[in-house]
Formats: C-alpha cells, structure tokens, sequence
C-alpha cells in the first residue's frame, strides 16, 4: 500500500541520516540516487500530510451531516444536555415574565414531554388567532431550532421573545406575531399598564435590581406565610386546651 511504501521509504532516509556516508554506496555512486529517494519521500510526506488534513476535514463535515440526518430520522442518540437556567441565561427578563412565559409555554405543551411540536405550534398559533400554514409553522420553528429536531424546547421557546425585543425578528414573521399576541403579565413595578410583553420590555427597571427585589419579595411572602401557620396551630392548640378542660 502507498502508506506502507512511504513507511518504508521515511525509515531508510533516517537510517541514512544516522549512518552518515558510510551506509551509502561508493562515492559519486548510489548517494545521488538515494538522497534523490529521500527528497521525494519528504515531498510525499508533504502530500500527505495535506491529504490527512482535508480528510479529517471531511470527515467533520461528514459527521455533522450525519448527526441532522440521524435527527431527522429519529434515531440520533441524545446528547448530555448543559443544564439551562432560564434566570441566568436570559438576564433581561424578570422573574415574573419568565415564570409566566413557562406558564404558557406548558399551556400547549399538550403531550406533556416539554416540547411544542409542530401541531402543538399549529393550535397555539390558531388560539392567539393568527393561523399558519404548514410551511409558515416550519419556518417559525427552524428560526430558532438550535438542535434541529423539529419542534421547540422551553429555551428555544424564550428565544423567541429575546430575538423579538432584541429586534432580531422581521416584524411581518409568524415569531413576531406570537410574541406580539402573548398577553404575558408584566405587572410588576415599573411596568404596570403595559398592555404586552414588548411594552413591558421597554418599561422595564434593571434585570439585576428587579430580580434582587422579587427574591427578597418571595422571601418575605414564604415568612408572613410561616407566620399564619404558626399562628393558626397556636391558636388550635389554644382552643383544643380549652375544650380539654
């Protein structure tokens, strides 16, 4: 084989270069020939040193065409998922949008397997009462489809509304018209009366005081919540003394 012969050809110009003259044949006889054989293995090697830089080329290439087609078709084995903190990851939405925005997006997650697919889509795109055809469904999903199953995760579902406050979205798309028609409730301070998502957005405090305040708000509901409940079995242990005397 051509790289067995290449093997063979790079090992003799290395036992030439350790012997020195003495391995050759008589001077002015075989040394222009072999230092000839030794050049046109190093130009050999050259080659194919190129040809296994374009193969490991192709061979990425190939890889990822194959990885979308086994997605395709259904048998692509899953990969280990980075565990996704909405909070974290969208930082200019609050707490509340985020929460109510999961809220929905379970609303018509009918098969109950964290996705919206492609007639789950459909439904949800005929109760906000803008229709889509079929292929106007495909394209709203292959926007942001990052995995390219086909249907939409709780992450690609938020991207939709960051490309939309972003102005990442054409204002005409089926994207844009499901983020305009998401009644999202944003009231929350600094943004009461807003009638949607996106006048919300430009309404909005800064993320990173809204989030500390609605931390410290959820904090503060869980102790008078406490508080209740240690009032209550006070006060039935107060009462059932009472009737025990």
């Amino acid at each position: 084989m051509a790289s067995e012969e290449l093997a063979q050809k790079l090992q003799r110009r290395l036992l030439l270069e350790e012997s020195g003259p003495a391995a050759g044949a008589e001077p002015g006889g075989g040394s222009g020939a072999e230092e000839e054989a030794a050049a046109a293995a190093a130009e050999e090697g050259g080659e194919a040193e190129r040809s296994c830089l374009t193969a490991n080329a192709d061979s990425e290439l190939s890889a990822k065409l194959s990885r979308r087609q086994d997605i395709h078709a259904g048998t692509a084995r899953p990969r280990q998922a980075k565990v996704f903190n909405p909070y974290t990851e969208f930082k200019e939405f609050s707490r509340r949008q985020i929460k109510d925005m999961e809220r929905m997006f379970r609303l018509y997650d009918s098969g109950r397997d964290g996705y919206i697919d492609l007639m789950e889509l459909k439904l949800m795109m005929e109760k906000l009462g803008a229709p889509q055809t079929h292929l106007g469904l495909k394209n709203m999903i292959k926007e942001v489809d990052e995995d390219f199953d086909g249907k939409l995760s709780f992450r690609e579902f938020l991207l939709i509304f960051h490309k939309a406050a972003a102005g990442e979205l054409e204002e005409d798309s089926g994207l844009m018209t499901l983020a305009k028609l998401s009644e999202i409730d944003v009231s929350i301070e600094g943004v009461k009366g807003a009638k949607n998502f996106f006048e919300a957005k430009v309404q909005a405090l800064s993320s990173a005081s809204k989030f500390e305040a609605e931390i410290k708000a959820e904090q503060d509901e869980r102790k008078r919540e406490e508080e209740e409940r240690r009032h209550r079995r006070a006060a039935f242990r107060e009462l059932k003394s009472a009737f025990s005397q």
